[in-house]
């Protein structure tokens, strides 16, 4: 399900019109816009607490965003120009789709988000506390938002149960072979990022070239599994009828999502089964 609700969420990161909203309130550049947009939900706050649930960003990175974003636009107006834009995105995407079908997958999205357990998931709970949108696009992309940022704090907490710290965890990332550009371009100095792979080294996790082993592999596979666990209870709040039939839905709408979000992005989506 994570394939199919993530790049809903993710558009507001690619597409052309979701940028512009936020540039239309004074976040000029890229991450402006993305440290305010998703922080917003938190309210005005500083650069700690955002370092901590973003997790895999440098201090220094985060620093330079917040709490000066909040001096160009308060954190009401990212979050409606977060919404605005990404609902003039899925607009653009799907206006192919009778609304009737956008109805309904936000109607069974919904359902999910109200059953996901936002206990020590600080991200999906602010989240998950906004408003409802008044129509389809709006309460379907907060519903799968909701639910990306409540699958990504079990992801943050499976990292640090396994152990594992922000730079660490790229650095294994991009050992794998994901794309280095994206992932060296979260602040952590040549330093930082030598020494986590010295670490990795020393626990096992990538041999002295820098090639992951099967320990590593088990290790981050151990954490993907916890991860996956931990999202689990929305979906059983939606039952197995509820979620095959949400996921019909939302089959055209996550392959239109897709056309915008780049093949290499440092999400990792994988291609979109059926």
């Amino acid at each position: 399900m994570w394939t199919h609700i993530e790049p809903l969420h993710a558009i507001t990161y690619f597409h052309p019109r979701a940028r512009a909203a936020t540039e239309a309130i004074g976040l000029r550049g890229y991450w402006r816009g993305y440290f305010a947009g998703r922080a917003a939900p938190l309210g005005a706050v500083d650069a700690a607490p955002v370092t901590a649930v973003f997790f895999t960003f440098a201090p220094p990175m985060v620093g330079r965003a917040l709490p000066a974003v909040w001096q160009l636009a308060a954190p009401e107006e990212a979050l409606r120009a977060r919404l605005t834009g990404a609902v003039q995105a899925l607009a653009e995407l799907t206006y192919e789709l009778p609304e009737a079908h956008l109805a309904e997958a936000a109607e069974l999205l919904e359902v999910a988000a109200v059953g996901a357990d936002t206990a020590g998931r600080v991200l999906g709970a602010a989240n998950a506390a906004l408003p409802r949108g008044d129509y389809p696009l709006a309460r379907l992309w907060q519903a799968a938002t909701t639910l990306r940022e409540h699958r990504g704090d079990g992801h943050v907490a499976a990292l640090v149960a396994a152990g594992l710290d922000p730079v660490e965890t790229l650095a294994f990332r991009v050992a794998q072979n994901r794309p280095e550009e994206h992932l060296l371009g979260r602040g952590w100095t040549g330093d930082e990022w030598a020494q986590a792979r010295a670490r990795l080294v020393d626990r096992g996790w990538l041999t002295g070239e820098g090639t992951p082993t099967e320990v590593g592999h088990a290790g981050l596979r151990a954490v993907e599994d916890a991860t996956d666990r931990a999202a689990a209870r929305p979906w059983l709040a939606l039952g197995p009828d509820g979620t095959r039939r949400l996921r019909e839905l939302l089959v055209p709408v996550a392959r239109a999502c897709h056309t915008v979000i780049p093949a290499d992005s440092p999400i990792g989506l994988p291609a979109l089964s059926s």
